[in-house]
């Protein structure tokens, strides 16, 4: 017995010893992985902290280029107001230019308006205003006289025309 003693106490020996060394090693698997979960975490916090400045920058180019197009659009939007106002403006002053006449030929006209009613006065002076019609059946000319004023001529037989 004393030698089964020995070897059970051998054993015993033996098996404290593996379970002082997984211990240990268990001891260094669970600081090995605290200090791998802090490594992966750190990892993840940078990788995250990397990601965000990315899209920070992703967004701050999307402002850009969308200031930009609303810069664009907004000139584009000037550049068509002032060109419509424009067009607004050179389409009455192009038919003001063809339809109305020039300054000269305004002159001329009023000359001529002028030169009409100097001559239109001297016709009514000499009679223009003369009621004429065409009178019976062969229609002859005759004219509206003034029966109140004295007949005139050699054998009376000129009268003054109404209105004079």
């Amino acid at each position: 017995m004393a030698e089964d003693t020995m070897k059970f106490g051998l054993l015993m020996e033996s098996a404290q010893a593996h379970q002082k060394m997984a211990e240990a090693h268990l001891e260094r698997l669970r600081a090995h992985t605290e200090d791998l979960d802090d490594v992966v975490r750190e990892q993840i916090r940078r990788t995250f902290v990397e990601e965000l400045h990315s899209l920070t920058m992703e967004a701050d180019r999307a402002a850009r280029a969308l200031r930009d197009l609303g810069r664009t659009a907004n000139l584009r939007g000037a550049a068509w107001s002032v060109g419509i106002a424009a067009l607004c403006a050179l389409v009455p002053s192009a038919i003001v230019h063809w339809a109305l006449p020039s300054t000269s030929t305004i002159e001329s006209l009023r000359a001529q308006r002028d030169a009409l009613s100097k001559n239109i006065e001297d016709l009514e002076r000499k009679g223009a205003r003369a009621d004429w019609h065409r009178c019976g059946d062969s229609a002859r000319l005759c004219v509206r006289v003034d029966r109140k004023a004295p007949a005139y001529g050699e054998q009376a037989d000129y009268y003054i025309v109404k209105g004079y």
